[in-house]
């Protein structure tokens, strides 16, 4: 069983005021996923995991977009209280780490192994330690590079 099936199982008991039921999906899937991804945090419609979700892990109280795909090994952590917040089609390459009060807009690419802890602006491409704009995600760049990536479902003009 996937490690997001598993999270939407314990997240609508969660919701349902069944605490300790969604603590036992959440063990679940730290047996199974070696993940921690507690029923508690916000994650959108048709969001996935990369090789079914394999050493994530998600703050309580994280909020993730729709469609959004997250790689293997991310962590999505708070920092002084302040959480992250992912807007929708968003993609985390592997080995991401997202850590504090930070925006990852939305359609935005982050490189593998990042480490972001300033925000992310809409339509944006960012690596590195720590994660700098390296690209800017226009109609013609989306067409040629960016259409096979999960992130940018499609290019809006603002």
């Amino acid at each position: 069983m996937r490690a997001i099936k598993i999270y939407r199982v314990g997240h609508f008991f969660y919701k349902h005021g069944m605490r300790r039921i969604s603590l036992f999906f959440d063990a679940l899937n730290h047996i199974l996923h070696n993940s921690y991804i507690p029923s508690s945090c916000e994650i959108g419609k048709e969001t996935k995991f990369a090789y079914r979700g394999i050493g994530v892990v998600i703050h309580y109280k994280a909020k993730i977009g729709k469609h959004c795909t997250i790689g293997q090994g991310v962590t999505i952590g708070g920092k002084n209280g302040k959480v992250p917040v992912i807007e929708d089609n968003v993609y985390i390459g592997p080995g991401v780490r997202i850590l504090g009060d930070v925006r990852i807009g939305h359609d935005s690419i982050i490189g593998a192994n990042a480490v972001v802890v300033k925000d992310v602006d809409p339509y944006s491409v960012v690596a590195g330690i720590p994660a700098k704009k390296i690209a800017v995600i226009d109609e013609k760049n989306y067409k040629n590079k960016y259409k096979s990536y999960y992130g940018p479902q499609r290019y809006i003009k603002n």
